[in-house]
């Protein structure tokens, strides 16, 4: 009988592949983008319909306000604690290396563009949707929650009223997880066709300048998973670290190809629901609002970013404008979307915020996307960790190995 080979395995062949493609075939390997492309647009077409169908099942399935009233603020907690943390390593990695110091890197003449974000408070308020159904086309995620939430919430309510309701959303509900399962046959070819291209067009010219900088990035990341999350899952959730990531790392993998924490979203719900034991009403309400509020590996990315501007424009920061960093990371964090790129817009906010010049996202903006790469990987394992340790404080975590 033949041994049937892990989705890990398969993904991590495909990963490891296309970086050998890439370096052999340079640019000229772009002809594998469409497979990528394609395994985006499936991933990104069953996120809205998941999130709102298994959120009103676990909303409604909670049957109490107050308990989902508590899981909400667990969640929160949780998500800007860790992410204070994360960019407190990452500003100490970043002095650690230096990575600005004994640059020479002539800034772009182009500008880069950034579009900055509404602000935190018109974030708030468009959480609630003019139309939910334009919510659901548009794929807005908090909208969709706030939705999905109102449903749930209501079904509860309205007792045997609803009882037909319930059943169809938990219908609907196991129908989009067997799509997702469907999909996720495809990933291995998604990331080859993902990855690929990316090492193709970064060649060793581009990266030298600013390896120290991915080099800060990368340690920082790989410490902030390595024992925030371990220390996390292993107290609060009595879980094996190792347990843990091997749990999570398909979707790992697919948020590195990605760059896209809600892109991945589907696959983190199947992995942190099959691999990791958590309930599908935790799962369903931790996952879709960390994907848009959890910025751990993007906070790593503003501490690094913000002292590499610091140096290479020979600029002392002051305590006060650290702290001021540290504090517009994590409020900025609630009001940036999960997709590629968005590191970029905090950056924008970070350096307005202690009145550092903004020329200097130029520098990085060539290695943003590997940068991003890694920083939504963070993101993916700590929305993990998270429904983990939410999951095992309810009483709703199977396995705890």
């Amino acid at each position: 009988m033949k041994r049937k080979v892990s989705l890990f395995t398969q993904i991590f062949i495909a990963f490891i592949l296309a970086i050998i493609l890439g370096i052999v075939f340079g640019s000229d390997i772009k002809v594998l983008q469409p497979l990528g492309d394609l395994f985006l647009r499936l991933i990104k077409f069953i996120i809205a319909p998941l999130i709102f169908a298994s959120l009103v099942v676990g909303v409604a399935s909670t049957g109490d306000p107050k308990r989902l009233g508590r899981i909400g603020m667990k969640t929160i907690v949780y998500y800007l604690v860790t992410t204070a943390i994360a960019i407190i390593i990452g500003i100490g990695f970043a002095y650690l290396i230096s990575p600005g110091n004994g640059i020479d890197i002539a800034i772009p003449k182009t500008p880069v563009q950034i579009n900055e974000t509404e602000g935190i408070i018109a974030t708030l308020l468009q959480i609630v949707p003019d139309n939910p159904f334009a919510a659901l086309a548009n794929g807005n995620i908090l909208q969709i929650i706030f939705f999905a939430l109102f449903i749930g919430l209501a079904i509860t309510f309205s007792g045997k009223k609803a009882e037909l309701i319930y059943p169809f959303f938990e219908g609907f509900a196991e129908v989009m997880y067997k799509i997702t399962g469907i999909i996720m046959r495809f990933a291995p070819l998604g990331v080859l066709g993902l990855v690929a291209p990316i090492v193709g067009n970064y060649g060793v010219s581009v990266l030298m300048p600013l390896i120290k900088v991915i080099i800060a990035v990368g340690i920082a990341c790989a410490a902030h998973s390595l024992f925030v999350y371990s220390i996390a899952v292993k107290s609060f959730g009595k879980m094996s670290p190792f347990f843990f990531f091997k749990g999570i790392a398909p979707a790992a993998l697919v948020a590195f190809s990605t760059a896209s924490s809600a892109g991945t979203l589907p696959i983190t719900i199947k992995n942190t629901q099959e691999n990791l034991g958590v309930s599908k009403r935790i799962s369903s309400f931790v996952l879709p609002l960390g994907a848009t509020i959890n910025m751990d590996g993007t906070a790593i990315y503003q501490g690094v970013a913000v002292i590499f501007i610091a140096q290479f424009f020979n600029l002392e920061l002051t305590f006060m404008q650290l702290v001021t960093v540290v504090l517009t990371t994590i409020l900025a964090s609630i009001g940036t979307a999960g997709v590629p790129g968005a590191g970029m817009i905090m950056l924008a906010m970070v350096l307005s915020s202690v009145q550092m010049p903004l020329e200097g996202i130029a520098l990085i903006a060539g290695i943003d996307r590997i940068l991003d790469m890694f920083r939504t990987t963070v993101n993916i394992v700590g929305d993990a960790s998270a429904a983990v340790v939410v999951a095992a404080t309810e009483n709703e975590l199977t396995l705890k190995k």
